[in-house]
């Protein structure tokens, strides 16, 4: 979507009030005649209102909010463990420094301006057209809505025009409950999808489609929010005190019922897209028993425009309009002006199939039974840890010595020159000792030394002669312990990196479209109603068979991935949930939903953290209480071998510790509107 950013002043629209001739228009202003009853006139209010739409795209930093601010681009950082930043933007999503209240009012505001005026020149359009023009507002209003409730909870439902000036009665609405909230999204949906087209008019706009997908994504998120609300301690609700309207969670006598109306009302948006909406995974590239292919597949297909998976995409046209995120998260070889923005951990890796991992799911680095037992294991390269990794994997994330544009991206945490067989470097990996560093180790401190780390290459790599020649001790890419623009984990992000050798790397110079909406979410919408459904005892109403659906709608996704597929049926209990959440974690990640998937599964703080990764792991290892703490993969060459070891350790470069607890699931409201308001709540104990 071409995002078209045309400044207009609608206030003509208001109407001017008068009793002579004199009463006349100024030509500078623009008035609903103009813009209604054409379509370059509805192009023009299109724009307008597609301008300001929330959309979470390399121009959104979560750290931000919607500030349509591309400085410092970076995907996965908030906390959900798919990746850490150098920078202090990398923390817990528990808030926006510009919430989305003002700038969401606005649009809504456009939206039903539209609802009301377009009425008085449906004779300028065929009926068709004009029911689309309408379904769009309804789309955008139910969308600035959905954005607004996954925050906040419940909102001011403002759905008409406010006009200036008005009494405080008129200017004030107060926050509806969340329950209403959601029916009023669901609602806005449904107007839009009876309404629109099952083709956009013109490429940015939506359709019907558009509309059912989102629709399911914002369902999942209410009926989500409905249930698990429950399993935090003393309910996760609360009444306004300014009103008594219940403006976070379920009444505890609906939440049942609520939660399976808006899983079903997911379920069947999903289900109809599936059917009707003609799309289909990407596989242009996709070859049975061929991971290059697969691999190959995978990384083209989130810059292929023509792709049958993209349901909703966000365009960019150099040099017009661009982004900055090859600029800030590339390689550090390809550093302009920054680099390493976007960290994979071992953590999200641990989530694929392809390695051999401890009894407790750890990725295996020794001959023991946990990375503190046994020795280490020796590899020739370090590509050789990932020769069974899921091709879809390496799509994402961009292995040591890996080839990116060209290039083999060297990295290495340092070398080390003691004797066979090499014992692990800490006798504790616990969190408790998250903060002990490698340059804290005798084996780096003493003099001889057998460990070798380097800073900054700036200040003069470490280096150990090997083979005639000295060999810096982090390679080319890092990590450098004293600085955080190179890998902070061992890893750098390939997902939505251009691999065009020919494309600049710069500020501002980049132009691959970001993926709103895919084909492959709404299998995964599908495949989570359905167990929840199931887990419910409800039945489908089109007879379908909820656990079978699930089963297929991963099964197709892991079959594209290159991943190992479900041999027997998905069940109705947390262990068969828990198997879609975890292909959701995967399939989706760096694409901005983890970090509102996290907080609708109500997993973020510490009592439910065991389910954080879509799969039970002990919490224990990787946080303690509030905090938590993610691990890199770090490769070291050994000159007595000539080979590798890898070492899974925290965070050491740039460390960041998250935090997280049952509050933060709801955004504080802003508090100049709690102040100023007689009927604005502020969130229950806050």
């Amino acid at each position: 979507m071409k995002k078209i950013l045309i400044i207009l002043s609608l206030f003509g629209s208001l109407g001017l009030a008068g009793c002579t001739d004199l009463d006349i228009t100024p030509k500078n202003i623009v008035t609903d005649e103009d813009l209604l009853t054409t379509p370059a006139g509805m192009d023009i209010y299109m724009a307008r209102m597609y301008s300001l739409m929330p959309f979470e795209d390399f121009k959104y930093m979560a750290e931000w909010g919607i500030e349509f601010n591309g400085w410092l681009a970076s995907n996965g950082i908030e906390g959900t463990g798919e990746a850490v930043n150098r920078d202090g933007i990398t923390r817990s999503f528990t808030g926006e420094r510009t919430p989305y209240w003002g700038r969401a009012f606005e649009l809504i505001r456009d939206a039903n301006h539209l609802i009301e005026t377009l009425p008085n020149y449906k004779d300028k359009f065929s009926q068709e057209i004009y029911n689309h023009y309408l379904g769009e507002a309804y789309y955008v209003r139910a969308t600035a809505f959905y954005a607004m409730a996954r925050r906040f909870g419940g909102i001011p439902l403002v759905t008409q025009v406010i006009q200036y000036p008005a009494s405080s009665a008129d200017l004030e609405v107060a926050r509806s409950s969340e329950e209403d909230t959601w029916n009023q999204i669901l609602k806005d949906y449904n107007e839009a999808i009876q309404l629109m087209l099952p083709k956009s008019l013109k490429s940015g706009y939506s359709n019907k489609y558009v509309a059912l997908a989102f629709k399911s994504e914002a369902m999942l998120y209410a009926g989500s929010v409905a249930k698990y609300n429950e399993t935090v301690s003393g309910r996760l609700t609360g009444l306004g005190q300014k009103t008594g309207v219940r403006v976070i969670g379920f009444d505890p006598s609906n939440w049942k019922a609520a939660s399976q109306k808006y899983f079903l009302e997911a379920y069947q948006a999903a289900r109809t897209v599936m059917a009707e909406g003609g799309y289909a995974l990407y596989k242009k590239k996709w070859q049975a028993n061929d991971a290059e292919a697969q691999y190959q597949n995978m990384v083209d297909m989130f810059s292929d425009l023509s792709s049958p998976e993209n349901i909703y995409v966000k365009e960019y046209l150099f040099p017009t309009t661009t982004h900055s995120f090859d600029a800030f998260s590339s390689p550090f070889v390809f550093r302009s002006p920054l680099s390493a923005g976007t960290c994979p951990t071992v953590d999200f890796l641990e989530l694929f199939d392809g390695f051999d991992k401890y009894p407790n799911g750890t990725l295996k680095v020794t001959s023991g039974n946990t990375n503190a037992e046994g020795d280490y294991l020796l590899y020739d390269k370090p590509m050789d840890l990932f020769k069974n990794a899921e091709p879809r994997l390496r799509a994402y994330v961009i292995f040591p010595d890996d080839i990116f544009r060209g290039k083999s991206i060297e990295v290495r945490a340092g070398i080390y020159t003691g004797q066979l067989p090499i014992k692990p470097l800490f006798n504790n990996y616990t969190y408790a000792t998250a903060d002990t560093r490698y340059q804290q180790l005798s084996a780096y401190t003493a003099n001889p030394k057998t460990l070798y780390l380097s800073p900054r290459d700036g200040g003069g790599q470490e280096t150990v002669e090997y083979q005639g020649q000295r060999m810096p001790a982090a390679g080319a890419n890092g990590p450098f312990y004293d600085n955080g623009e190179a890998t902070l984990t061992g890893f750098y992000i390939r997902k939505w990196l251009n691999t065009n050798l020919s494309k600049e790397i710069g500020e501002g110079k980049s132009d691959q479209p970001f993926i709103l909406m895919r084909y492959a979410e709404i299998l995964l919408n599908a495949a989570e109603a359905a167990v929840e459904l199931n887990m419910l005892g409800a039945t489908a109403p089109d007879g379908s068979d909820f656990l079978q659906v699930a089963t297929s709608a991963v099964n197709e996704i892991r079959e594209r991935a290159g991943a190992k597929l479900l041999t027997t049926s998905i069940v109705g209990n947390n262990n068969g949930r828990n198997i879609v959440r975890k292909e959701r974690r995967k399939e989706l990640a760096f694409e901005h939903k983890a970090k509102w998937d996290l907080r609708r599964w109500r997993v973020l703080h510490y009592e439910g953290r065991d389910d954080f990764w879509g799969e039970p792991k002990d919490k224990n290892q990787y946080s303690n209480n509030e905090n938590f703490r993610f691990r890199g993969l770090y490769p070291f060459f050994s000159t007595a071998s000539g080979k590798y070891f890898f070492d899974a350790r925290f965070q050491w470069v740039s460390t960041k510790t998250f935090s997280y607890t049952p509050l933060d699931y709801y955004f504080e409201i802003p508090g100049g509107e709690v102040a100023k308001s007689a009927v604005i709540d502020q969130q229950p104990n806050r």
